[in-house]
């Protein structure tokens, strides 16, 4: 059964300073862009997330607790509308209420079955957008998809690869973010399963950064929350922060940072920056378990 929006709604084509998130400074800007629905706003911050369309059984909660991290940001999810880890990753926006974007290879007066068709009607119907540089009803030919890849990671700050072969299609993506020198994130998995080995492989060169926990991905992505701790709740408390210390705060409110990349932020001396960090703990801004991770006012 043919949904409403998908087939009803015409598409429209975009100008280039009209390009959403990141994709109009991209070295993969298309040269034409076509639109159904609503382009997400200027403050979204675009995370990829892609993979395999054969994940493994438990990989649909995986995405599901991935996306769930970015609740209460200006995250929005990219993806491309294909079987597996990309319908995942719509739905599982589409079920928390965060904005997502599918990047389609194909024209988008063309048809789309199953499932896909149902994503992409209630990607249209929360306000979220289907895009294609392919017009009309351009069928989605082999290689419509590497280019799609590319935009998927131009429209994007980070990307995620969830699941992949060692040659899936989801590590070109993966090639496309490190090309532009951006944030390239992966999940690692069992070493004996084919469908981590992709993932796997982009840890073990150190090209991707990992996701160990995946409610941790809003802080490894480096996307704060949209409401932070107040300085002023602090002080209607009796808590006056030193200026060194609300500085820090301040830089850092929503991320996790190690002691390393503090220190490659400020000035400040180790000894210096731990009393800060102690200053920060006692306040219950910062807290640590290990000493090494900071996660700052809940990151």
């Amino acid at each position: 059964m043919e949904t409403n929006l998908f087939y009803n709604e015409p598409y429209h084509e975009l100008t280039r300073d009209n390009y959403p998130l990141l994709l109009g400074a991209s070295k993969f800007c298309p040269k034409r862009l076509f639109c159904k629905g609503t382009l997400p706003s200027a403050d979204k911050i675009g995370i990829a997330m892609v993979g395999t369309r054969r994940p493994t059984a438990s990989a649909e909660e995986l995405c599901r607790r991935l996306v769930a991290s970015l609740k209460g940001t200006n995250a929005i999810v990219i993806s491309g509308l294909a079987q597996g880890i990309d319908c995942y990753c719509h739905k599982a926006a589409l079920d928390a209420e965060i904005p997502t974007t599918a990047v389609l290879a194909q024209g988008l007066d063309a048809k789309i079955d199953g499932e896909r068709a149902t994503i992409a009607e209630r990607i249209l119907q929360a306000g979220g957008a289907l895009l294609s540089e392919y017009e009309g009803d351009t069928p989605a030919y082999k290689g419509n998809f590497i280019a799609r890849n590319r935009i998927i990671s131009g429209l994007s700050q980070a990307t995620l690869v969830v699941q992949s072969r060692q040659k899936g299609g989801a590590l070109l993506t993966a090639q496309f973010c490190l090309d532009e020198e951006k944030l390239l994130l992966a999940i690692p998995g069992n070493f004996d399963c084919d469908l981590y080995s992709g993932t796997n492989a982009l840890l073990d060169s150190g090209r991707a950064k990992p996701v160990f926990i995946p409610e941790s991905l809003r802080s490894v992505a480096g996307v704060p929350f949209l409401e932070g701790a107040k300085i002023e709740q602090l002080t209607t408390c009796g808590v006056q922060l030193s200026s060194a210390a609300q500085k820090v705060f301040d830089r850092f409110n929503g991320f996790r940072k190690t002691f390393s990349e503090l220190q490659e932020d400020f000035d400040f001396k180790a000894p210096e920056l731990l009393a800060i960090l102690t200053e920060l703990e006692i306040s219950g801004l910062v807290t640590s378990k290990d000493n090494f991770q900071f996660y700052f006012n809940g990151a």
